[in-house]
């Protein structure tokens, strides 16, 4: 392991010039994407092959461990699915604490404040500094670099990084100096989120019951007091239609919840509805629904109502609604 002072925001800001990438999955890669648009040097790891090929086609460099992207790279960015993976890749044997160019990294993953602080401290101790940075917006806004960012680390680091996370973001919060508290910001939307989606799901169910238009059920919905980001992008954008494209894991959704979940006990925070979600995210994964889009849940209060909520289309009218409902 290299050791090494911690950066200035003008080292920084020199350095920045090749970037490195660990983490090309759904957001990763399409964050990574913006990065090369924009003309930069980047440098990327991934154990996916193609993930990793994709990304070379439009330019990137590829490097054989997080630990090559860290001797490359200043600043590296880090899109992975949960916290071991986050700690493997930070702190492994082949992880980015070993590489001798690295200053910063910049974790946009949702770990939970309990591991962001472990994380933070031992590479702290390295002189790399860590920006807790979880996003949010989902795949079209990383393919169109307009995430929420809610970034915590020293206010000089994320000063200095801007330019490189204005790339990405267009809403970006600075939260505080505390590794963590970017994570806390993000679990507390991520809970609101499940907890909205499943009450909109089953009420929408209810709806094409009823033999309500779908699309009057939304324009309604969404110039009154039920409106939440689900009615107003998740349904009309994956259900209406009944597309159902992979945006957001059912199970990367119930391991957010969790650790809300745990993170609210462990100050004492009373929560209720976050642990019906929860029980109903952990239905869907033990019925192998785990790996789908978080949007299919409708689906189970369909099967129970027999009735579906969504769009068909004929050849005679490409925009026909329906609003089915079973006997």
């Amino acid at each position: 392991m290299t050791t090494r002072s911690n950066a200035s925001p003008s080292e920084l800001t020199m350095m920045a010039d090749t970037i490195g990438f660990v983490g090309l999955g759904a957001m990763g890669s399409r964050i990574a994407s913006r990065l090369v648009a924009a003309d930069r040097a980047v440098i990327v790891y991934d154990p996916d092959e193609k993930a990793v090929a994709r990304l070379t086609g439009l330019g990137a460099r590829a490097a054989a461990s997080p630990a090559q992207v860290a001797a490359a790279a200043s600043v590296v960015f880090c899109s992975l699915p949960t916290p071991a993976i986050v700690s493997e890749v930070a702190l492994g044997n082949d992880g980015l604490i070993h590489g001798g160019a690295l200053r910063t990294i910049v974790d946009l993953s949702t770990t939970g404040t309990s591991a962001t602080t472990r994380i933070a401290a031992q590479l702290g101790k390295a002189g790399i500094d860590f920006l807790d940075s979880p996003v949010s917006g989902g795949v079209s806004a990383a393919e169109a670099g307009t995430l929420t960012l809610m970034v915590s680390g020293r206010h000089d680091v994320f000063t200095a990084l801007q330019p490189l996370l204005a790339l990405i973001g267009k809403n970006i919060f600075y939260v505080g100096e505390a590794p963590g508290q970017g994570q806390s910001m993000k679990l507390v939307n991520n809970l609101l989120f499940a907890a909205n989606a499943i009450a909109a799901f089953e009420v929408l169910v209810m709806a094409a019951k009823a033999g309500l238009d779908p699309r009057t059920v939304l324009d309604i919905m969404n110039v009154s007091t039920g409106r939440s980001y689900i009615t107003t992008h998740r349904v009309p954008d994956c259900v209406l239609d009944r597309s159902f494209p992979q945006r957001f894991a059912t199970e990367l959704l119930f391991k957010d919840v969790r650790l809300g979940i745990d993170e609210a006990e462990a100050m004492g925070a009373p929560l209720h509805m976050a642990h019906a979600a929860r029980a109903f995210l952990a239905a869907a994964i033990a019925d192998g629904e785990g790996a789908l889009d978080c949007a299919n849940l409708i689906k189970r209060f369909e099967r129970l109502a027999g009735a579906e909520f969504g769009a068909s289309t004929t050849e005679d009218d490409a925009t026909q609604t329906v609003a089915t409902a079973g006997s």
